[in-house]
């Protein structure tokens, strides 16, 4: 408990002192952009099989789900 409470009290002497706003700014993560304005997520319901092979195929390419995703519709939409 001792622990904790100098955690604590160190957090409320931190917030009394206040904040460098432009800091926080900064070390402010998040998912790089994907385009010139911020992406939509869409849902897609993904049979077992499916989902199974498009895991299979990001693992050969070392690639994430998303991915392999977002480059198969960038395939299919090329296509048409």
């Amino acid at each position: 408990m001792t622990k904790r409470r100098n955690s604590i009290d160190d957090m409320v002497a931190q917030a009394e002192e206040g904040y460098d706003a432009d800091e926080i700014i900064r070390r402010r993560g998040g998912r790089p952009t994907l385009g010139s304005s911020p992406s939509s997520v869409e849902s897609v319901r993904l049979n077992p099989e499916l989902k199974r092979d498009l895991l299979i195929r990001a693992a050969e390419q070392g690639i994430s789900l998303s991915e392999a995703i977002r480059a198969a519709l960038q395939e299919y939409v090329k296509a048409s």
